[in-house]
């Protein structure tokens, strides 16, 4: 078993140490693997293979660029509400390739199916069943236009089929996490579970994710499995739900990428009851827990941002719509004056007062009240009249920071989180491709 141990050394990355990673546990009727077909020539892990023996009800939610990797329409060709096998590389994005990258998936397709349906036949079971190419689903992350090396990870195909396991332990969660990775410094993993009655409902989550992250599922991947079994259609609505406030909610650089999917997969194995909806207390809880592990591997994205020293929350409130929140919060949280700012420690609250303006949404600047931790900055159109600016500074050096926006204009609210703007942020995407 192969880890990038130095994902887990470097300064950034401290607050990664392996016994702060949540116990991710096993969840039947899953198998995994993680291999290297050396796409980025040092002999990481940069495959990764999740396989359902006996199928899997499964729920996507991808990019809404109007540029997609090729895997994407693939995907969502497939019509499938069951699958069998989800594929993952990363190094190469497999957007802009043309014929080549099209006629890739079908090769990795054909291949995994045939070697797949081999090991069937070849397990105690001896069963006979066929994986057909459209029970197999893929996701990529990495570089945008370059010639996708179908090669290569098709003469590894062999192998990762060959490595799956079943039993999955926290240390084997890292390594499917760490071989998702691009430029993330760190894998992330999160569990929830869910007592119902004498069962235990599981549920485990891997994403990644660094730069090029914006709404609409940002520049990442993730990937959530639970035993319980849920029909595709529910586990769609509730996959969307989870992700407004997580997933949806996050920004590192406002550039979205080609590439993004999030996908939950129930493996069946854990029956809770028959034409179950939005209502039943069981669905309701699970809803609960869903949303809590999609928040935590978002906050995880941001935390983990390209060149990122502190998480930023921009919570605006008292609005006269949610979607007038929301337009609010992320022309702060996307606003580079406003990043390099929280980069600085230097509470220039100007720079909100700007990030608010050019929204384009209307505001009444002698309701407005701003506040930067639980320091009052701005109210009644002014600066406040208790405004402290050497408190503030201290406030500023800390690697978390809040910013409220009370619009005091209605009921609605929303929150989104995104983090500081370094100069790493520059040195890696300069480098990215070297």
């Amino acid at each position: 078993m192969t880890i990038n141990i130095k994902n887990f050394l470097k300064d950034k990355s401290k607050l990664s140490k392996m016994g702060e990673f949540q116990n991710l546990k096993k969840i039947d009727g899953l198998e995994m693997s993680s291999i290297s077909a050396d796409l980025y020539g040092d002999g990481r892990d940069d495959l990764a293979l999740f396989y359902f023996s006996k199928g899997a009800n499964y729920a996507t939610l991808t990019t809404t660029s109007s540029i997609t990797s090729e895997f994407i329409p693939w995907n969502n060709n497939s019509h499938k509400k069951i699958i069998k096998g989800l594929l993952v590389n990363t190094k190469n994005a497999n957007t802009f390739t043309g014929k080549q990258g099209k006629d890739s998936i079908d090769i990795l397709a054909k291949n995994l199916s045939r070697i797949l349906t081999i090991k069937e036949s070849k397990s105690k079971k001896g069963t006979n069943e066929t994986v057909k190419i459209k029970d197999l689903i893929f996701a990529s992350t990495g570089v945008i236009g370059e010639e996708f090396p179908v090669e290569p990870i098709k003469e590894r195909l062999p192998e990762l089929v060959d490595k799956l396991r079943g039993e999955q332990n926290k240390m084997y969660w890292i390594k499917l996490a760490s071989a998702i990775m691009t430029t993330d410094t760190k894998p992330k993993v999160a569990y929830e579970e869910i007592i119902i009655g004498d069962e235990l409902i599981r549920i485990c989550g891997i994403a990644k994710g660094a730069g090029m992250i914006a709404p609409n599922l940002a520049t990442m991947l993730s990937f959530i499995f639970t035993n319980a079994d849920i029909n595709s259609n529910l586990l769609k609505t509730l996959l969307k739900r989870a992700t407004s406030n997580s997933f949806n909610a996050i920004s590192v650089d406002s550039d979205q990428s080609t590439n993004d999917m999030v996908s939950i997969f129930s493996t069946r194995s854990l029956k809770i009851g028959q034409n179950l909806s939005l209502n039943d207390k069981v669905i309701q809880k699970f809803e609960l827990a869903l949303k809590k592990l999609c928040l935590n591997l978002a906050k995880q994205i941001v935390v983990d941002g390209e060149g990122a020293k502190k998480f930023l929350t921009i919570n605006v409130i008292n609005a006269k719509s949610l979607g007038s929140a929301k337009k609010i919060a992320f022309s702060i949280a996307n606003s580079p004056l406003v990043k390099t700012a929280v980069a600085g420690e230097d509470p220039n609250w100007g720079r909100i007062v700007m990030g608010i303006g050019k929204s384009g949404e209307i505001v009444d600047a002698k309701k407005l009240k701003i506040k930067i931790g639980n320091f009052i900055v701005a109210e009644n159109g002014k600066v406040s009249e208790n405004y402290d600016e050497e408190k503030l500074k201290e406030y500023m050096k800390w690697d978390s920071i809040e910013i409220e926006i009370n619009l005091k204009l209605g009921n609605d609210a929303f929150k989104c989180y995104t983090c500081d703007f370094t100069h790493d942020y520059i040195d890696i995407n300069a480098d990215y491709r070297n």
